[in-house]
Order: structure tokens, then sequence, then C-alpha cells
């Protein structure tokens, strides 16, 4: 989320969506809210600290982690505070194992943790540990809510394709093997023991990967789903993953142009439409998460009960009144999904 109130935020994301909050990140605020420290927050015996590039494997904790902790703690008391009494799902993310690795520096070099073997095997034990017990405290925090842990990977594609840059820039390192990828997401995902979600907001998502490593859902932008990628969504979909479709830009006042390009795109996809007319606002979201549906050949039934609409990938870079019209257009398209799906003989 866009600011640096996490009071304002949890408020914000709480009367949004009061079915489904989550518990908002602002990194706005600077080095320890940002995808990355946070997640390192959490780290059991690996500490961290930020540099000119950014954050890298420490030797001992100093007063970056300790700030990273301390705003941590500090949202999870304005969360329990706001949803004091809450009963019902409440998401958190952290950031997932491969793209904490290629975010991370190794001490005494400018090379990314991913690099090293070892240092990569220490930290997935390590962040398994710290998000289970992140979990645990969270349990505590709001013991009526069941969680949803989703794991960010944005990452996750360039680990996969051998694109993360070495040090220097020259090169890249190399590529990581399926089966290491997933035993990397699985360990995390198990250690969890819960409702897990993994969400890549780039291109070629893995979904194979994501859905063999045993997560529950998986999370993707819409937009940028190429055709070759939509049958790992429809065997997602079919294997009973939950899907949380990037439905809506992170930033939602696109032009009519923006908006007619997206569906003629869609439409040379073969999607169908729905209603005669440009839709607009809610509807349209709802429209093309149908037409997902359609273009997988995947029952209509199951639609409402399986997608969650959601933003394409994280709001910090909207204005605030930005991200809260897309939050309240992820609760007003979610609202319609049923009726539409009604109206096309989809029951």
């Amino acid at each position: 989320m866009p600011g640096t109130d996490p009071a304002e935020a949890m408020r914000i994301v709480a009367g949004e969506l009061p079915d489904f909050p989550y518990l908002p990140e602002l990194p706005d605020r600077g080095p320890g809210a940002d995808l990355t420290g946070r997640t390192a927050a959490l780290l059991v015996d690996m500490p961290t600290e930020v540099t000119l590039r950014g954050w890298r494997l420490a030797d001992h904790v100093g007063r970056d982690l300790t700030r990273a902790r301390s705003m941590l703690s500090f949202d999870l008391d304005e969360l329990e505070e706001v949803l004091d009494g809450f009963r019902g799902p409440l998401k958190i993310q952290l950031c997932g194992p491969w793209t904490l690795a290629a975010t991370l520096e190794l001490p005494h070099t400018m090379n990314m943790a991913l690099a090293d073997p070892g240092a990569v095997a220490d930290l997935i034990a390590s962040l398994a540990e710290g998000a289970a017990a992140h979990v645990a405290e969270l349990t505590k925090r709001v013991p009526g809510a069941q969680l949803v842990v989703q794991l960010d990977e944005p990452a996750l594609p360039a680990v996969a394709q051998g694109d993360v840059p070495t040090a220097s820039g020259m090169s890249r390192l190399a590529a990581v093997e399926d089966e290491t990828l997933r035993a990397g997401l699985a360990e995390v995902i198990a250690a969890i023991r819960g409702y897990t979600v993994v969400h890549c907001c780039a291109s070629s998502v893995p979904f194979g990967t994501i859905r063999t490593a045993g997560a529950d859902a998986v999370a993707f932008d819409l937009s940028l789903l190429r055709r070759g990628e939509e049958q790992g969504v429809g065997e997602a979909a079919e294997a009973g993953m939950g899907l949380l479709v990037g439905a809506i830009p992170a930033v939602p006042d696109g032009t009519e142009e923006d908006r007619k390009a997206s569906r003629a795109g869609e439409g040379a996809r073969g999607g169908a439409a729905i209603r005669p007319g440009a839709a607009s606002g809610a509807q349209e979201t709802a429209e093309r998460v149908i037409r997902l549906y359609q273009r997988l050949g995947l029952p209509l039934a199951s639609c409402a009960g399986q997608a969650v609409i959601t933003p394409a990938c994280g709001l910090a870079g909207a204005s605030p009144a930005q991200a809260r019209a897309a939050l309240t257009r992820c609760r007003e398209a979610a609202s319609m999904l049923p009726e539409l799906i009604e109206e096309t003989g989809g029951e």
C-alpha cells in the first residue's frame, strides 16, 4: 500500500475488504518496510543489514535489522487492534525463498546469496523456521483468523531461467533446476502448516513448479498471462488450487484506450464477450475472470468459489485514492461474479 501510516492503511484494508483483510506493507517507510527487509526481520540466526545496493547477510544484528523488526512488531499491534474479534480468512505475505536468495547479498561480497548453494540452503531453512514462528504469533494475536500465507516470488522466473545478474552486471547467475526450485518452495510451505499462496506477478510464471511444491493457491497478473501459460492455470484449477487472479491494474485509473486494448487482446486469445457493449469498472473486472474460465474450458460453476479477484500486483506505486479504489473494485467485482455466471448459463 502507499503511504507511511500503518494504522490508516490497516483501517482502509479492513474497511474495504471486511471478509478477507490482509496485513499491509508500506515500503514508502524505507528499508525494513520493503519486501526483502520485512521478511529479513523474520530470519532465524541469519542477521541482515542495509547497503547502498539493498540488503545483505551480516555478521551480527545491527540497527537496520532492529528497525525492521520494530516496524513489523508495530504493524502487528495495529492489525491486532483493528481486527479485534475478527473471524475469517486473513492474509499475510512474505518474500518467498527464491526471491529472497536473489535479492539478499552475501556478506563480504556483492554477489547475491543465490550464487552460493550452501547459503541458499541455510536461507531456506531460516525462512521456514521464521515463517512458522510468524504464523504462530499471528494466531495468538487474531485467534479467530484463518491465516492465508502468501509467498511473494516476483524473481522466480528469473531464477529459473538464469536471468539474475552477477555482482558486476556483466553476466548472469546459473539457472536453478526445477526440482531444486520445487524443493525450496516445498520446505517453506511445509513449515507454515496452513493455507499457502505463491504470488508471481512477472511473466513466464512457473505454474507447474508452484503446484508440485504443494501450494494451495497461485496468484498471478492476468494481463501478463501468455497463451502457453494458460494451460498451467488450467492445470492448477483442475488440481483444486485456488486462483488469485490479478485482474485489476495496480494503478487502476487507466485510459479508455488501455481498457480497449486489454479487451481486444483477450478477444484475440479466444475470450467470449459476456454482454454486448463495453463494460466498465467492477463488472468489466468480473467479466475478465469469467472469460479466463471460458478460454480454459473450466466449469463456470466453480469460478466464484475458486477465484479471488485481486490487484495485479502491489499498490505501493498508486496514490492513496487509487489504492482504495482498487480494493473497492476487488470487493464489488467478486460480489458480481455469481450473478454474471448465472446470466451466462454457467450455474
